[in-house]
């Protein structure tokens, strides 16, 4: 969960400096090193806690864990994901970025998880399981497979490109309407998919350049795993208390990158 602007754009960042600084345990450190100073568990403990379960109407307090639990599913999912990737990836650079994607999913995992518990969720591990969206779940096992199949651009598109422009997308949204403490740990989180996201980019857009056939193949699994995806987080969006013409567009930015790496239908 790294304190850096959201605004920042790694996927345009030429390709020398790309690998020199966001594929670096250098860069990656000093983007966290402001959260594991001063947000150990993920928000100010000094702030305290002006809404919490004890202050949330049971309404409110049951759609956030409904929201929480759906986000701890996505956070698993590329964390196991990041990890099968480090070992099948195609360079040092990419083992490299990759190690450090591994710890920030992991603490946007820990973060999460924890939010629940000061919801008052005893097992955590067993309300994301009752929670979770079909629609995440079976994604999951989608890029799962694709990383079990050692398809390497496939699972970069799936987790780095579909995956992480959803959940930046939802969580600023998230972010702008959320109680104290979960819009701090969101803010975190928010500026570590920026730096996924523009890995899976950078290097998509390298290797699809001049293979159309890759284009082509990655635009089929495109139109296959969005639907997943975009449910899901629709119905996240439901949680949040928004009808369907009040939601932001979901996927703006994420057809825009599609768009970019020549992926569209």
């Amino acid at each position: 969960m790294a304190d850096v602007d959201h605004d920042e754009e790694p996927h345009l960042l030429e390709e020398d400096q790309f690998l020199q600084e966001v594929h670096s345990f250098s860069f990656w450190f000093e983007a966290i090193e402001g959260y594991l100073e001063d947000r150990p568990r993920g928000y100010v403990e000094t702030l305290g806690e002006p809404t919490d379960s004890k202050t949330m109407s049971d309404a409110d307090r049951d759609q956030l864990i409904t929201t929480l639990c759906n986000y701890c599913v996505g956070e698993s999912t590329a964390l196991e994901a990041s990890s099968g990737l480090v070992r099948m990836a195609p360079n040092n650079h990419s083992r490299i970025f990759l190690a450090t994607q591994v710890a920030d999913e992991a603490r946007h995992l820990e973060v999460f998880l924890r939010r629940l518990e000061m919801l008052g969720v005893t097992n955590p591990e067993a309300e994301v399981e009752a929670r979770a969206a079909s629609g995440l779940v079976e994604f999951r096992k989608r890029l799962l497979d694709l990383v079990d199949q050692g398809d390497w651009e496939a699972a970069v598109f799936a987790q780095n490109v579909l995956l992480e422009s959803m959940e930046d997308t939802v969580f600023k949204f998230h972010e702008s309407v959320a109680d104290t403490i979960t819009q701090q740990m969101l803010e975190g989180v928010v500026a570590d998919e920026r730096r996924h996201l523009g890995f899976g980019e950078n290097d998509l857009g390298r290797r699809l350049a001049h293979d159309p056939d890759g284009r082509s193949r990655l635009a089929a699994i495109r139109a296959d795993l969005d639907p997943l995806v975009l449910a899901s987080f629709d119905s996240v969006y439901r949680e949040l208390g928004l009808s369907r013409e009040d939601q932001p567009q979901l996927g703006k930015e994420y057809l825009a990158t599609v768009e970019r790496l020549g992926l569209t239908t």
